[in-house]
C-alpha cells in the first residue's frame, strides 16, 4: 500500500514522502496514529494544500522537543529499590519506572520514550539511558539506583 507520511517515522521516511509499505502497517499502525494516509489523488491534493501548515507544525515539535531536551540533558533519576547484599536488585528498573521519576521531577516524558538498550537495570549503581524527545532528538540520562536491605 502507497501512503503519504504526515511526520517523520524513523526508519521510514519524511514529512510529504510517499512511501509504499505493507498494508498491515498501514492500516494498524500509520494510518490509526496520524503519521500517514492513503496515498489517493484526493489525498495527494489535500496534502499539498495543507504542506506548509504540516511542515511548520512539525518544526514546532522539532524546537519544543529540542528546548526540553537541552532542559533534560545531563539530569540524573535516583531510584531505591531492595536489593540483595551482592548488589543484584529483587526485581528491576524499568523504563516505566524512570518515566514516572522523571514526571515527578516536572519532565514531561512517556514511558515509550525512554529506551533502554541493554534491558532493564537489575543491578545497584550508575545507568545510562537514552530519552528520544523526537525522532531528532535523543537526550543521555544518568539513572542511579541505590540499594535498601530487605
Amino acid at each position: 500500500m502507497q501512503v503519504i507520511l504526515l511526520d517523520k517515522v524513523v526508519n521510514l521516511g519524511v514529512l510529504g514522502e510517499i512511501v509504499k509499505v505493507k498494508d498491515g502497517y498501514a492500516r494498524n499502525f500509520l494510518i490509526p496514529s496520524g503519521r500517514a494516509r492513503r496515498a489517493t489523488e484526493a489525498n495527494k491534493a489535500e496534502f499539498e494544500a495543507k504542506r506548509v501548515e504540516l511542515e511548520k507544525a512539525a518544526a514546532g515539535k522539532l524546537a519544543e522537543a529540542q528546548a526540553q531536551g537541552e532542559k533534560l540533558a545531563g539530569t540524573a533519576v535516583k531510584l531505591t529499590q531492595k536489593a540483595g547484599v551482592d548488589g543484584r536488585l529483587f526485581g528491576s528498573v524499568t523504563n516505566h519506572d524512570i518515566a514516572d521519576e522523571l514526571n515527578k521531577q516536572g519532565y514531561k516524558v512517556a514511558k515509550s520514550q525512554v529506551r533502554m538498550p541493554s534491558g532493564p537495570i537489575k543491578t545497584v549503581g550508575d545507568s545510562t539511558v537514552s530519552v528520544a524527545l523526537h525522532t531528532d532528538v535523543v537526550v543521555d540520562i544518568t539513572v542511579t539506583v541505590y540499594g535498601e536491605s530487605a
